[in-house]
């Protein structure tokens, strides 16, 4: 298991009644209702949190690696994420699909980009070796 070297921040949510419910983080910047995937309620899902979580992580790691790289991210950089939810051997999994669009950057720069915000990407750092999670240059 990893251990933090120092705690840079900590997210405080509150949530209750699971994917019938609603969480409101502490701060309160964000307030949402949950509803199970694929039913007609009108809240969010753990799934649909994590694929925006995780690629606006992503690019931030992108932006945070940019620049010991020698490289600029371009202002429309964009990231399209994927969630799947679905049954494995005693319960339920996650995998993980990113579509990175770095318009106008060369195609093996931009790899070599993604490749080095994978490596320190927390989102990635906390997958890596436990569910599925494919980054492709769209």
């Amino acid at each position: 298991m990893t251990q933090l070297d120092k705690v840079l921040y900590t997210a405080r949510a509150h949530t209750t009644g699971g994917r019938d419910g609603a969480s409101r983080t502490d701060d309160g910047r964000l307030d949402v209702k949950h509803s199970p995937p694929g039913t007609p309620g009108n809240g969010t899902n753990p799934e649909q949190l994590f694929a925006a979580g995780y690629s606006a992580c992503f690019i931030g790691a992108m932006k945070a690696v940019a620049g010991p790289m020698k490289l600029s991210v371009p202002a429309d950089v964009a990231v399209d994420a994927e969630v799947d939810l679905g049954p494995i051997t005693g319960g339920y999994g996650i995998a993980v699909r990113m579509a990175i669009h770095l318009p106008g950057m060369d195609r093996t720069q931009a790899q070599a980009l993604v490749d080095a915000a994978h490596k320190v990407c927390p989102y990635s750092n906390a997958t890596r070796g436990n569910i599925g999670v494919t980054l492709t240059l769209a």
